[in-house]
């Protein structure tokens, strides 16, 4: 692909795992757009990695369009990463509040749904005129274990992520015979500075204790690392799902806490 053909919109990319591919895929040579609605975080990844930024909140469809005319206007995109989303709460079904449902299906459904019927044509039009085989163009769509398998307390934010797994393969076979690809990538355990915290309404105890004694959960570089091996292999290979979680983790509801040892 030429520097045109690299060029990748990866939104939540104010903290966690959406600033760490930012960084990753400017390191690897990518001209990379970060969006997000955090400007002032936006601005100071830009400076520290080259990449440039649009403020947006993937919530409006305003922002949304204006995301797809500044990129039109500006070069295009070649590959999209749908990373923003979030979770509230961890209450059961029966009493958990409808709004933490609401935000979570915006966040994590709609707004991913958005983004994508706003960016397709660009990236249809990233590809005009490549040679078949030559080149292929990315919706990589950030979901979760919790999208695939289901867990007590996961209620709403399970409901999300398996809606946003579905989409993802009907978008697959949607776009079947087209120079694109549709690739979705599963974290489990991951350990952000925001993500855990963000759920438990800012209780910095109930956060920190989800990884309390887990050796070696995964953090937003490891699954940075991933995304951007999944996007930079030739464009025949699809790793339409990728499932990512540390050694540690071996069920969404089942966690080994303390060291890893041989058993005999």
């Amino acid at each position: 692909m030429g520097i045109q053909k690299r060029r990748a919109v990866v939104t939540g990319a104010s903290s966690g795992i959406g600033a760490a591919t930012v960084r990753l895929l400017r390191s690897h040579g990518w001209n990379v757009v970060g969006v997000a609605r955090r400007e002032d975080r936006l601005k100071a990844l830009a400076e520290e990695t080259g990449a440039t930024y649009f403020v947006a909140d993937l919530l409006k469809q305003d922002d949304v369009d204006a995301l797809a005319e500044h990129l039109r206007a500006t070069g295009g995109v070649s590959t999209l990463v749908n990373n923003a989303g979030g979770a509230l709460g961890m209450d059961s079904v029966e009493a958990s509040p409808i709004s933490d449902w609401e935000w979570m299906f915006e966040v994590n459904v709609i707004a991913v749904k958005r983004v994508i019927t706003a960016l397709l044509p660009l990236l249809r039009e990233s590809m005009a005129g490549v040679p078949t085989g030559e080149g292929v163009a990315d919706i990589l769509t950030v979901s979760s274990t919790a999208g695939h398998f289901a867990y007590a307390g996961g209620g709403g934010y399970n409901a999300s992520k398996f809606a946003v797994t579905s989409l993802s393969e009907v978008l697959r076979l949607e776009l079947s015979g087209e120079p694109i690809r549709v690739l979705e990538i599963a974290p489990g355990m991951v350990k952000t500075d925001e993500f855990s915290t963000n759920r438990f309404g800012g209780d910095e105890e109930k956060a920190a204790a989800v990884y309390a004694n887990v050796p070696h959960p995964l953090t937003a570089d490891d699954v940075a690392s991933s995304i951007v091996t999944m996007v930079e292999l030739a464009p025949h290979i699809s790793l339409d799902l990728v499932i990512i979680k540390p050694v540690a983790q071996s069920a969404v509801y089942k966690v080994h806490r303390g060291p890893l040892e041989v058993k005999h």
